[in-house]
């Protein structure tokens, strides 16, 4: 399983950037169960983001400026554990793909997904949008429609 940790000091550019970004993500989730933990925590996150024109489109098609997604952040990382093996990192001219294997709790609640993560930046390096896809196990295959059967119904 490979960390960010493990492959930071290799990286440079965008991606880097991007790759700070969730090893501050950890850091700030690991203490946000600490007393005194605000929106106003996410301040060394803030400053990778351009807080002005930031629109982060989630994986059920949410999206959120920066203020709501400091907020958002804020009520999840209170009362989740969050962590991520790093899978592979790409740099195009304006984007950088980051895919992982995100591993949360909340409460009784474990998850384990694949996500892509699509961070655009604007041209003073700072992130302007992130867009996040996921791929998880079906939770209950007795609800998943049986698509063989649909030819045969005609």
């Amino acid at each position: 399983m490979t960390t960010i940790d493990d492959v930071i000091g290799e990286t440079s550019g965008r991606s880097r950037a991007v790759l700070e970004y969730s090893q501050i993500t950890k850091r700030l989730v690991e203490s946000a169960k600490q007393p005194g933990f605000t929106v106003e925590s996410w301040a060394p996150l803030a400053e990778l983001i351009a807080v002005g024109e930031f629109v982060r489109i989630g994986p059920f098609k949410e999206v959120m400026n920066w203020d709501e997604y400091a907020e958002f952040l804020t009520n999840w990382a209170v009362s989740a554990d969050w962590d991520c093996s790093f899978q592979r990192v790409t740099e195009t001219a304006d984007l950088v793909f980051l895919e992982l294997e995100e591993r949360s709790r909340m409460g009784d609640f474990n998850s384990v997904v694949n996500t892509v993560s699509v961070y655009e930046f604007n041209a003073d390096d700072k992130l302007r949008r992130i867009a996040v896809y996921l791929q998880m196990e079906l939770p209950n295959l007795g609800s998943v429609p049986n698509f063989e059967s649909a030819g045969a119904a005609e």
